[in-house]
């Protein structure tokens, strides 16, 4: 008589059919256990895990199959910070403080006796006064400019209101006005302020006119 030689997997089928049914049992997870070892998969001889006849990927788990588990969530990536509100816009700068004109007309009979450019007592005395309100200010400059009446020359008059204008100068040096920060000019009789046919006329001609502008401290 021929004898059956059996494969592997027929003996497996004899070994299993030939197990009581309470040698075996399948555990929730769709794999044959090992009743024995309570919940331990059964596995065949190469180790791979024997898995029921209603297993479904759904119920893979790692021990036997690792790549068909689910992979747990990533945790969820933290949202960047938001940017920063935008800075407003940035104060503007205060203003630069304007100059301040301080125009001063001293009449010249005041300041000088007729036809001389000799400061008079009177005139030091109002020079002193414009000396004062000068430091109390960041000087830029100080402009004098001399004028003289109609009598005499035009070239005589000239040098006369250029003298003066000077002679205002050379006193405010003196008070501690710095001598760079004094402009002069002599207009002669050009530019009369009143008639010159008359003595009031020619006494308010006879001038000096100064003019202070600087900043306040």
């Amino acid at each position: 008589m021929m004898k059956r030689i059996l494969t592997p997997l027929a003996l497996l089928a004899v070994a299993l059919f030939a197990m009581p049914l309470s040698a075996l049992a399948q555990s929730k997870q769709g794999y044959w256990t090992e009743p024995a070892g309570g919940d331990a998969v059964w596995r065949s001889g190469t180790g791979l895990c024997w898995r029921a006849g209603y297993w479904t990927p759904a119920m893979a788990i790692m021990e036997c199959d690792p790549d068909l588990v689910p992979k747990p969530a990533a945790p969820p990536v933290a949202a960047p910070p938001p940017p920063p509100p935008p800075k407003g816009p940035a104060p503007a700068p205060k203003p630069a403080p304007k100059p301040v004109a301080e125009k001063v007309t001293l009449a010249a009979d005041v300041l000088f006796d007729f036809d001389k450019s000799v400061l008079k007592p009177e005139g030091k005395a109002k020079l002193d006064d414009l000396a004062g309100k000068v430091k109390a200010i960041n000087l830029e400059v100080v402009i004098a400019i001399g004028h003289t009446d109609s009598i005499g020359s035009d070239a005589y008059n000239q040098k006369l209101s250029v003298r003066r204008a000077e002679s205002v100068k050379a006193y405010l040096v003196s008070k501690g006005v710095e001598p760079n920060r004094i402009y002069t000019e002599g207009k002669g009789e050009k530019q009369p302020v009143a008639s010159n046919k008359t003595k009031e006329g020619r006494q308010k001609n006879r001038r000096v006119e100064i003019e202070v502008i600087g900043t306040k401290k």
